[in-house]
């Protein structure tokens, strides 16, 4: 990905090729930090895209440094939705595919990618493991 970084604060983002790079530098536990900060950046440093319809795959990944960290995982996934709906999609009910998971990182931080999915991806059954077959 060869695009410019968009960034305000400590929010980041990015865009090419149908997909957008969110980071937001700094890792916390408490889940309703993430959507204001990232609902700032877009409201006042985002002049990218618009949001799309059609069905969304996002990725998002909490980095951290040390002992993992004791985060609701589910929590911070739907406060950074929340702050990306209106901007990357329209709603997150088009969020056809979620992963958030936690890994140990270089520095403390949450990464998200959005991708928009294409009529193959969306409809593909998935394995007793998880996995598209």
């Amino acid at each position: 990905m060869n695009a410019d970084w968009t960034q305000h604060g400590k929010v980041r983002v990015r865009e090419a090729d149908g997909v957008m790079e969110l980071v937001v530098d700094g890792l916390t536990s408490q889940a309703k930090y993430y959507k204001p900060l990232i609902y700032e950046f877009f409201r006042k440093a985002w002049r990218g895209s618009r949001p799309a319809w059609g069905e969304f795959s996002v990725e998002i990944q909490l980095e951290y440094v040390g002992d993992p960290p004791w985060l609701d995982l589910d929590n911070v996934a739907k406060a950074i939705l929340d702050a990306i709906k209106g901007y990357a999609f329209h709603d997150d009910a088009q969020v056809a595919r979620l992963l958030v998971e936690r890994a140990p990182g270089e520095r403390e931080r949450v990464a998200v990618t959005v991708r928009k999915l294409s009529g193959a991806e969306t409809g593909a059954p998935l394995s007793r493991a998880g996995e598209v077959r």
